[in-house]
C-alpha cells in the first residue's frame, strides 16, 4: 500500500488540454513530494504529452459515475459511516444539494466516500486542480478523514461556481481549504474578496519550464506580400471564440494571402467548419484536431501568427491566462488575442502582441494590420520572448507551492 502523505485530486487524468497540470505535478515530484493521483474520469484523449510518461505518482480511478460501480460505492459508504467526520460531512453536503439539485452533486458526495474510504492511513493532505468539482470531492473527502485539504484554481472553476459555494470553500469556519494557489491576479483579486482569510489565496503564475522547450527558431523578416500562416491551439468551445475568428477571416482583404490552422479538440468542430464552409474559406483552414505537445511546438515554429480570441461565454465561462500563449512566445511566435481576464498580465498591447476586440471587424483589422507590418510584429514578438524569460518561469510558483504543501501535510501531523 501507498504510504504518499499527499492526495492529488484532478478532474481525469492524462488529458491533453491541461499541460500545465501535468508540467506542475512532475516539478512538484522533482521538488520531493510523494503523492497519489485521484482522478474523477478515465482519459478520453488518444494522444500523451511526454510529461505524463515522466510522473511516477500512481494513479487511482474513482467511479465516473456511481451506478458504473455500485458496490465499490456500497462498501465505501458502509466503511466510512463511523468515521469521526461522515456526519458532518453529510450534513454539509446536504446543504449544498439543496442549494444545487444536480447529479453531479450527487455523484461528488459518492465519489468522495469512495475516496475517503480507500486513501492509504498515511494519507495528511489533499490537494485539488480545480475549485469546481475536484475540490467538492477533496472537500467532503477530507472532512470524512480529518484532514486539511488545499486547491488549485484557473478559470471555468472560479467563473461558473456560484459565490455560495465559492465563500464556503474559502472559509474555515465551514471545513474550507487551509490554502489556495490560483494563476492569474485576476482571479486571485476575486478569490480573495470571497475569502474570510484573503492571506489564505497565493497568486501562482504556472509559467513554463523552459527545460522542455526548444530554443526560439531564427525567424527571418517576411516579406509584407508573402503569405502568412495563422495557427491557434485551443478547445473548440465558446469561451475560445473561434467562431468570431473564422467570420473575420472571412473580412480579410485579398492582398493578405493567409491560411488557418487549428489544433485542438471539442464539441463545436461541426459547426465550425460549416461556417467556414458558408464563407467560402474552408479550403484555406487545416482542422488537425488534438495534438501532443512536441506537435505543437513543431506547429508554432512553422507559424507567423498565433492567434487566441478568448471572450467570456453565456454561462460566464472564460480563460484565465491561456499556457499557449506562453508556448507560442517561447518560440518567438508573433501574438494576436484579446484582453480577456488576466491575458493582459502577459500582454501589452503593442508591446508583447497585439490585444483586439474579439468582434470580427476588429480581428481582422488586428490581422491585417499584423500582416502588413512585419518588422513591428517581429518586435512585438521578440519582446513577448524576453518578458516570458524574465518574469514567467516555472520555477518561483514551484517554490511557493511546494512550501504551502509542505506545511500542509506538516501541520496535518
Amino acid at each position: 500500500m501507498s504510504d504518499a502523505p499527499l492526495a492529488v485530486v484532478v478532474k481525469g487524468w492524462p488529458r491533453l488540454s491541461e499541460t500545465f497540470i501535468a508540467q506542475e505535478l512532475v516539478a512538484l515530484e522533482e521538488a520531493g513530494h510523494h503523492f497519489e493521483i485521484w482522478s474523477l474520469r478515465f482519459p478520453t484523449d488518444k494522444k500523451r504529452h511526454p510529461l505524463h510518461d515522466r510522473l511516477q505518482a500512481q494513479v487511482r480511478y474513482l467511479p465516473e459515475y456511481l451506478h458504473q460501480e455500485p458496490l465499490r460505492v456500497i462498501r465505501a459508504l458502509w466503511r466510512v459511516r463511523r468515521q469521526p467526520g461522515f456526519r458532518r460531512a453529510l450534513g454539509t453536503w446536504w446543504g449544498d444539494l439543496r442549494r444545487d439539485r444536480s447529479r453531479n452533486r450527487i455523484r461528488r458526495f459518492g465519489q468522495a466516500c469512495v475516496m475517503a474510504a480507500e486513501l492509504p492511513p498515511g494519507a495528511r493532505g489533499l490537494y485539488a486542480h480545480f475549485l469546481h468539482t475536484p475540490a467538492s470531492v477533496a472537500r467532503y473527502t477530507a472532512m470524512i478523514r480529518g484532514l486539511p485539504w488545499s486547491f488549485s484554481a484557473h478559470a471555468k472553476d472560479i467563473w461558473t461556481s456560484p459565490d455560495w459555494e465559492l465563500r464556503e470553500k474559502l472559509s474555515a469556519a465551514s471545513d474550507g481549504a487551509t490554502f489556495g494557489a490560483t494563476c492569474t491576479a485576476f482571479g486571485a483579486r476575486h478569490l480573495r474578496d470571497l475569502s474570510d482569510d484573503p492571506a489564505r489565496v497565493d497568486l501562482v503564475y504556472h509559467g513554463l519550464d523552459f527545460a522542455r522547450f526548444p530554443d526560439a527558431p531564427d525567424r527571418p523578416l517576411r516579406k509584407a506580400d508573402a503569405p502568412i500562416h495563422l495557427l491557434s491551439v485551443g478547445r473548440l468551445v465558446e469561451k475560445k471564440g473561434f467562431d468570431r475568428l473564422i467570420a473575420a477571416l472571412a473580412l480579410l482583404p485579398p492582398r493578405v494571402d493567409w491560411h488557418w490552422t487549428h489544433i485542438g479538440g471539442g464539441d463545436l468542430k461541426t459547426p465550425l467548419q460549416s461556417q467556414a464552409e458558408a464563407a467560402g474559406i474552408a479550403e484555406r483552414i487545416t482542422w488537425r484536431g488534438a495534438c501532443d505537445q512536441p506537435e505543437v511546438i513543431a506547429a508554432m515554429r512553422d507559424a507567423d501568427l498565433f492567434v487566441l480570441p478568448s471572450r467570456v461565454a453565456a454561462d460566464g465561462d472564460r480563460d484565465g491566462l491561456p499556457n499557449v500563449l506562453m508556448e507560442a512566445a517561447s518560440q518567438k511566435l508573433a501574438i494576436l488575442s484579446t484582453p480577456v481576464s488576466a491575458i493582459p498580465e502577459f500582454i501589452d498591447s503593442g508591446t508583447h502582441g497585439l490585444l483586439s476586440d474579439d468582434a470580427p471587424e476588429a480581428l481582422a483589422q488586428a490581422i491585417t494590420q499584423m500582416s502588413d507590418d512585419p518588422a513591428t510584429t517581429n518586435a512585438m514578438a521578440e519582446a513577448a520572448h524576453a518578458r516570458l524569460h524574465a518574469e514567467f518561469a516555472m520555477h518561483p510558483g514551484i517554490t511557493r507551492l511546494s512550501q504551502r504543501l509542505t506545511a500542509l501535510i506538516e501541520a496535518s501531523g
